[in-house]
């Protein structure tokens, strides 16, 4: 997904999008787009996407150690953030900004909307160069801000619920926030489990279809359990995970497909969610906005990472340092941010407004800074370099463990002889084609070589194909 992409000129790629929709809105270009029910229903689609193939990308194995300390975070630790920072917005509207006035309900429910860390944001940026943490930090990280905008959903339209009320049904509320979580777990586990069993029985004739039903099957799991009052978004991500570590027919062609669509689709919400903003409604907001977000950076996030993470001592102080820094603001938040203007809550748009501006400076101030705490906080691994094929057009599937690599040659690659058979390859090394000038052939052991010709290998050993032929392995 565009976690695989990079940001450039040191910003989130991601935010260019929002200044692109920003220029042509009304204050810009004059593009009138104003329908917070237009801007929601894009956002639907999109989050869908984003969290469908983030749980494919995600590997369980990868995640298995670090699970326990996700899900706290995921849960407890968006709600610590939300009543955190809750509490110092009502204090700040109270005693500092009171030109802007938020009950304490009203406080909470910005907040609410504001909880959780942007999963497209911290994908495209930890994978922007191969980032590589120690301590297991980003499967950590990817599995909270994959997984914990559920729960911010679901505080935001719990406090809608609680200020339309007035707090007169507050345990009917919060039964239903338990149920909503549970029904979102199990049905998002049985509708992976059923997905799985479709697309492997079925008989498509057309191979190129099978993406689109798994696109079908995603958003049919969303409106079901939202239909019965479940968790659509906690269904949605529960059931990618699920599918991404099963096998089925087509898997990596319907995982690229699912990137492209995450890809595709975060840059439509983006531009909408930039649309959306007048720039000169953001003026009178600054002040406020900007201590919410320094406020939100330097303490609700790091407060309420560390009560979370409290109870696992062998996770370093700086780690928790790190994980309290990632903690990003994006896309999800202003959708969510729709909610309570679709519900006619009073200073909805002020509210909308608000989370935009701390969106932008969090993206800003914290997406530029991601690699570089790392390296400050010694946690940055040495990155690999990916081997891509850029001659053969092929792929292996997942559940084979040997590697595929080109080797371009040279005169000296064939010092040792011209046929394959004198090649100086490591055991369990097999050279399955070349491709000479504009030809593909498969080779014999008695092939000769000739120089600039390139060899497709496939290895159990690609550490040592690697070294026998580095100047020009790819």
């Amino acid at each position: 997904m565009a976690g695989k992409t990079g940001y450039r000129f040191g910003v989130p790629i991601l935010v260019l999008f929002l200044g692109v929709g920003m220029l042509f809105g009304h204050d810009g270009f004059g593009l009138e787009f104003s329908s917070p029910n237009a801007a929601q229903f894009i956002g639907v689609l999109a989050l869908n996407s984003i969290l469908f193939a983030g749980g494919m990308d995600t590997k369980y194995q990868e995640i298995k150690p670090i699970i326990v300390q996700g899900v706290i975070l995921a849960t407890l630790g968006v709600l610590l953030t939300a009543l955190i920072t809750g509490f110092l917005i009502f204090l700040l509207t109270k005693h500092v900004f009171t030109s802007v006035s938020f009950s304490l309900l009203g406080a909470m429910l910005l907040a609410s909307v504001m909880s959780s860390t942007d999963s497209a944001s911290v994908f495209a940026i930890l994978g922007s160069k191969g980032l590589v943490l120690k301590e297991r930090l980003r499967p950590l990280l990817e599995l909270e801000s994959g997984s914990n905008d559920p729960m911010a959903y679901l505080l935001t339209i719990t406090f809608i619920q609680w200020i339309q009320t007035g707090g007169d049904n507050l345990w009917t509320i919060a039964g239903m926030l338990v149920v909503q979580l549970v029904l979102g777990v199990a049905l998002g586990y049985l509708f992976g489990k059923g997905a799985i069993r479709i697309i492997n029985k079925i008989n498509l004739d057309n191979e190129s279809l099978y993406p689109v039903l798994m696109l079908a099957l995603l958003y049919i799991i969303f409106s079901v359990t939202n239909a019965i009052h479940g968790n659509g978004y906690l269904a949605v991500y529960i059931s990618g995970l699920v599918i991404g570590n099963s096998k089925f027919v087509h898997k990596k062609t319907a995982k690229k497909f699912m990137d492209g669509m995450a890809w595709l689709f975060q840059i439509v919400m983006f531009l909408t969610l930039g649309l959306l903003v007048n720039p000169r409604e953001l003026l009178p907001i600054a002040g406020i906005g900007l201590a919410i977000s320094l406020l939100m950076i330097f303490v609700a996030r790091p407060l309420a990472v560390w009560l979370c993470l409290l109870p696992f001592r062998k996770m370093s102080s700086k780690a928790k340092h790190y994980v309290s820094w990632v903690g990003l603001r994006g896309a999800a938040p202003i959708l969510f941010a729709t909610y309570p203007w679709t519900a006619s809550v009073e200073h909805a748009q002020t509210i909308f407004n608000i989370v935009f501006f701390v969106t932008l400076v969090s993206l800003l101030v914290q997406g530029t800074t991601v690699p570089v705490v790392a390296r400050w906080l010694g946690l940055a691994g040495e990155s690999k370099p990916v081997k891509k094929l850029a001659t053969f057009d092929v792929e292996m599937s997942d559940d084979i463990k040997s590697s595929m690599s080109e080797i371009v040659l040279t005169e000296a690659h064939l010092s040792h002889g011209k046929r394959i058979m004198d090649m100086p390859l490591p055991e369990k090394t097999l050279v399955v084609m070349v491709k000479r000038g504009e030809s593909y052939f498969v080779p014999r052991g008695s092939t000769l070589l000739e120089p600039d010709d390139i060899l497709l290998v496939i290895s159990d050993n690609e550490q040592g194909t690697g070294e026998a032929y580095s100047s020009n392995a790819k």
